[in-house]
C-alpha cells in the first residue's frame, strides 16, 4: 500500500502538471480569443479583464508547486479548488443560464461542455485523494485533512455561486413589461419520436409538415398533418460534387422543395415527390438567409460590399438586375452586422424580419417594400451587445448579448414570436421550464397574448410551426402536435384576441 502511494502521488501530480501547462499556455498563445471568450461568459463578463490573467496564472503556479516535492500538498489542495470552482461553473452555465457561451482555450476547445463536466469531476476526485494520499503519510488522523477539503470545496464553489448571484446577465430577467397570457389555448395532442435530433421544420405541402436537418442535410422528412406516415427522402441535386457547402438547407413552398446554402451562390429547386433537383441560380448572390417568395422570387439576408453591413435584398430570376439591395430597412445602432442579426421569414401575406437583439420586427410586401416597423411587448429598443476588432480585422462579441427575440413563425397576418425576455411578475420557476410565445398582428402595431409550450425533459423549444389546425414543436428529437381550444382557433383566424389574464 505505501509502494502505491509513493508511486501513485507524483504519478497526480504531473497528470495536473501538465493539464495546467498545458491549459495556461494554450490560453496564453490565443490570448485575446480566450479573452473574448471570457467576456462571452454569462457568469464572468463582468470581470473578463481580471479573470482572464488570473486563470493563467493560477494554472502555472498551480504547476510550479506540484513540482516542488516541498510544495506538492499546497499544489494538490490548490488543484481540488480550482477544479471544483471549474466544475461548479460549467454546472450552473449549463443548468442555469439562457446563453452557454463558446469555449475558453485549452481543454475545453477539444471537448463539449457535459463531456468537460464529466471529466472535472474526474479531476476533482483524483486532487482529493492525491490531498488524502499526503496527508496520511504526514498524520494518522484524517479529521483535520477532511476540513481542509471541505473548506477547498466551499472557496471554490462559493465563489463562482457568488458569480452567479452578482452576475447581471442572469438576474437581470425580470423585465418592466406585462404580458397578458392565453387561458391554456393548446393542449398536447400526440407526439413522434424522430430518428435524432437537429430537425427543423421546411414548410408545409398538401397534407405534409416537412423537417430538414442540419446533420443530414440531404434527407428530406416528411409526416402528415394527422402524424402518421413518417417518410424519409434523400434529393439528388445535380452537379453536387461541384460545390462544396458548409450549412445547406432545405425550405418547402408550393409545389416545390428548395435546396441552398449561401457561402455557395446557388439554389436548387425540386418537386418533393421526387428527389432529384435542378440549379435554378448560379453565381448571383452569396447570402446568409433566404425566404421563399415564389419559385422565381426569394427575400435574402447578404452583406453590401459597399458598407460591409448585413442587407436584405430581393432575388427574382427573371428580370435584369437579378439581385435589387434594399439598404434602409436594416437599421445600424452598433456595427451593422451583430447589432441587425435577426431571422428573415415569408409566407403568403408578409415578409418578416425579427431583429434578436432588439424589440423590434420589420413587414415588407413581396418586393420587399417597408409595410411597418412594429415593436414586441418588451422595452429592449436598443442592442445590448459589445463587439471587439480581433487582430486581422475579425469582429467579435465580447459579451454575452442580450438576446430578446429566439425564433418566430407565420400564420396568415400573425406572427408567433419565441421571446428570450421574462416579463414582470412572470414566475422564474416557470420560465426555466418552458418556451413563452407572444402573438402578434403583422398588419398592426397589436399585441394579441401570449402562451407556454412545456420543455420537454428540460429541452427547450427549437423549432415550432402554426398551422389551419395544430401547433407542431420539435424539441430534441421529439416531434409534437398540440391541438386548439376553440377560442384559440377562433383568435388566430380573425386576429382578435380574447379572454386574457396577467400573470
Amino acid at each position: 500500500m505505501k509502494n502505491i502511494k509513493v508511486i501513485a502521488v507524483p504519478l497526480m501530480s504531473y497528470f495536473f502538471v501538465l493539464l495546467f501547462c498545458y491549459a495556461g499556455i494554450s490560453k496564453m498563445l490565443d490570448f485575446e480569443n480566450f479573452q473574448v471568450q471570457i467576456g462571452q461568459s454569462p457568469l464572468l463578463s463582468a470581470y473578463a479583464g481580471f479573470v482572464s490573467y488570473a486563470v493563467i496564472a493560477a494554472e502555472l503556479v498551480i504547476a510550479g508547486l506540484l513540482l516542488w516535492e516541498r510544495a506538492r500538498l499546497a499544489g494538490l489542495y490548490a488543484s481540488l479548488t480550482l477544479m471544483v470552482a471549474f466544475t461548479v461553473y460549467i454546472y450552473l452555465i449549463l443548468n442555469f443560464s439562457d446563453f452557454v457561451p463558446c469555449s475558453c482555450g485549452g481543454i475545453l476547445e477539444k471537448m463539449g461542455w457535459t463531456e468537460h463536466l464529466i471529466f472535472n469531476v474526474g479531476c476533482v476526485i483524483l486532487a482529493a485523494a492525491g490531498v488524502l494520499f499526503l496527508e496520511k503519510e504526514q498524520t494518522a488522523r484524517l479529521r483535520r485533512p477532511l476540513l481542509k477539503m471541505a473548506a477547498m470545496f466551499l472557496l471554490g464553489s462559493g465563489g463562482m455561486v457568488v458569480l452567479f448571484l452578482s452576475s447581471e446577465h442572469i438576474i437581470k430577467k425580470e423585465n418592466n413589461f406585462t404580458r397578458r397570457f392565453l387561458q391554456n389555448p393548446v393542449s398536447e395532442q400526440s407526439s413522434v419520436s424522430l430518428s435524432g435530433d437537429r430537425y427543423y421544420f421546411a414548410g408545409v405541402y398538401r397534407d405534409r409538415i416537412y423537417l430538414g436537418n442540419t446533420s443530414r442535410p440531404l434527407l428530406l422528412t416528411s409526416i402528415s398533418t394527422e402524424m402518421g406516415d413518417l417518410k424519409t427522402m434523400k434529393t439528388e441535386p445535380e452537379k453536387m460534387s461541384e460545390n462544396t457547402f458548409r450549412n445547406l438547407q432545405v425550405r418547402v413552398d408550393t409545389k416545390h422543395f428548395y435546396l441552398f446554402d449561401g457561402t455557395v451562390p446557388v439554389i436548387y429547386r425540386g418537386n418533393p415527390d421526387h428527389p432529384a433537383a435542378e440549379i435554378i441560380s448560379k453565381g448571383d448572390a452569396y447570402f446568409t438567409q433566404l425566404a421563399v417568395l415564389d419559385s422565381v422570387r426569394f427575400a435574402l439576408r447578404t452583406q453590401s460590399s459597399r458598407t460591409h453591413r448585413y442587407v436584405l435584398a430581393l432575388l427574382a430570376l427573371e428580370p435584369s438586375p437579378k439581385v435589387t439591395l434594399h439598404e434602409e430597412l436594416l437599421e445600424k445602432q452598433i456595427d451593422g452586422i451583430f447589432d441587425v442579426d435577426g431571422l428573415l421569414k415569408a409566407n403568403a401575406f408578409n415578409t418578416v424580419y425579427t431583429y434578436h437583439y432588439r424589440n423590434q420586427f420589420l413587414v415588407t410586401d413581396r418586393d420587399m417594400k417597408l409595410l411597418r416597423k412594429l415593436n414586441t411587448v418588451d422595452t429592449t429598443s436598443t442592442a445590448k451587445i459589445s463587439v471587439t476588432t480581433m487582430t486581422g480585422g475579425a469582429r467579435r462579441m465580447n459579451a454575452p448579448p442580450l438576446k430578446v427575440n429566439e425564433n418566430f413563425t407565420l400564420y396568415k397576418s400573425l406572427l408567433f414570436n419565441q421571446s428570450n425576455m421574462r416579463g414582470k411578475n412572470e414566475s422564474a420557476r416557470q420560465w426555466r421550464g418552458s418556451t413563452v410565445i407572444d402573438v402578434y398582428r403583422t398588419n398592426t402595431q397589436k399585441y394579441l397574448g401570449s402562451f407556454r409550450i412545456k420543455k420537454n425533459a428540460a429541452e427547450p423549444v427549437h423549432d415550432f410551426l402554426i398551422t389551419d389546425e395544430y401547433l407542431y414543436v420539435l424539441q430534441g428529437s421529439t416531434l409534437k402536435q398540440y391541438r386548439y381550444t376553440e377560442k384559440f382557433k377562433k383568435m388566430i383566424q380573425q386576429g382578435e384576441a380574447e379572454n386574457l389574464y396577467p400573470e
